[in-house]
């Protein structure tokens, strides 16, 4: 094998991992947009039907489909311009290598707890609080109008911050690491159907966030003081507070920090 072949072999290599990188980043965030999902439903109902149609010789729909597909991606350009955007401005704001800052365990450790001591202010308190914390993907977009803080992470000054006469109460904190970078932050709100119409504007902003990032969203009620966590696309709605802490810790141990301990679970297992 000459130096010719090995770099046809690399450069096939590297061709392959573009395109699975691509795939991937795009079914990723697709699958937290409730309206790209159904866009891609739609396109594979509309390929399933047109192979029926060419297995079965139907004539007619198999011309009317062919329009379908010719004009089809004009028209889902056109008429889904805002949720292509969405899922384009994710995939730009995506760092394939990382951007956040790693917790040690201790920085961790106190994140959770002064984050826990809030919260349970807030819930004996009745009152609302929406703290999003960033991960992989980048919230410079809302970072950019809110009020800035650049501070400590601590309760006395998340309970300052949403304290009800205050006037970023009604915004979001936004935590980058162990640092709150910002408050009275507007997020977009969840267009998701299956949402509880009981849910306000809250509950629907911290899914919202959910859907188009991989930050954890914490949402505390004003109305009914319960606790809530919405990440991944997902609202888990009424925790008790060791369901949320036990939440919130393992949603930011960091992705390596869990594969090792699951192959340490593994070899024990084998001993």
């Amino acid at each position: 094998m000459n130096v010719a072949s090995i770099i046809a072999i690399l450069t096939k290599l590297l061709d392959i991992c573009f395109v699975w990188m691509a795939f991937y980043y795009i079914l990723k965030n697709v699958k937290n947009n409730i309206k790209m999902v159904l866009i891609f439903k739609g396109v594979l109902l509309i390929l399933i039907v047109k192979f029926l149609s060419d297995f079965l010789n139907l004539y007619t729909v198999g011309v009317i489909l062919e329009y379908a597909i010719q004009w089809g991606p004009l028209a889902i350009i056109v008429i889904f311009q805002p949720e292509i955007r969405s899922v384009l401005e994710s995939l730009g704001r995506t760092q394939l290598l990382g951007r956040h800052k790693i917790l040690t365990v201790d920085e961790r450790e106190k994140v959770v707890y002064e984050i826990m001591r809030s919260v349970e202010y807030f819930r004996k308190n009745r009152i609302g609080a929406l703290i999003v914390i960033e991960r992989e993907i980048s919230l410079e977009e809302y970072i950019r109008n809110a009020t800035k803080v650049y501070a400590d992470i601590s309760d006395s000054l998340l309970e300052t911050i949403f304290f009800p006469n205050s006037p970023l109460h009604d915004g979001g904190v936004i935590i980058q690491g162990d640092r709150i970078t910002c408050a009275g932050s507007v997020f977009k709100t969840s267009m998701n159907p299956n949402i509880s119409k009981r849910l306000g504007t809250r509950h629907r902003a911290a899914l919202g966030i959910a859907e188009e990032s991989d930050a954890i969203a914490l949402v505390v009620s004003e109305e009914t003081g319960r606790l809530s966590i919405a990440c991944e696309g997902e609202l888990h709605y009424n925790l008790d507070s060791d369901q949320f802490r036990m939440m919130l810790i393992d949603e930011l141990r960091p992705k390596t920090e869990v594969f090792f301990e699951a192959n340490d679970t593994e070899s024990d297992g084998e001993e």
